[in-house]
């Protein structure tokens, strides 16, 4: 199993939520975030003055999915949250030991 994380921005949520569910991810997890890569961040004026933001609104999102649906899931979520600009994130990768549905105690790919 994997976890796949994707960091991106956040009018681009709905675009990969869609996605994932059209390749058959059952389940995602989001969590707004905030962050900033090689863009450091930008300023704005408001009320006249003005002020460096060093942290971008971001959108985190997560899926555990089998290995075999990983690549599918990296290209999807590449291709929906892509814009073609800097601050379209990134996406990270790692192994899932374990994984157990509490409700059934369902545990490995079936708790998925």
């Amino acid at each position: 199993m994997k976890m796949v994380m994707a960091i991106i921005k956040p009018f681009k949520l709905d675009d990969v939520r869609e996605a994932l569910s059209e390749i058959g991810v059952q389940g995602i997890t989001v969590t707004e975030v905030k962050g900033f890569g090689r863009q450091k961040g930008h300023t704005e004026l408001y009320r006249g003055a003005e002020y460096v933001v060093d942290f971008l609104p971001k959108v985190k999102v997560e899926a555990a999915v089998d290995d075999g649906l990983a690549d599918q899931v990296i290209e999807a979520i590449s291709k929906a949250a892509n814009t073609g600009k800097i601050g379209d994130g990134k996406i990270f990768v790692t192994a899932v030991e374990q994984a157990v549905r509490i409700r059934t105690g369902e545990s490995g790919s079936e708790a998925l």
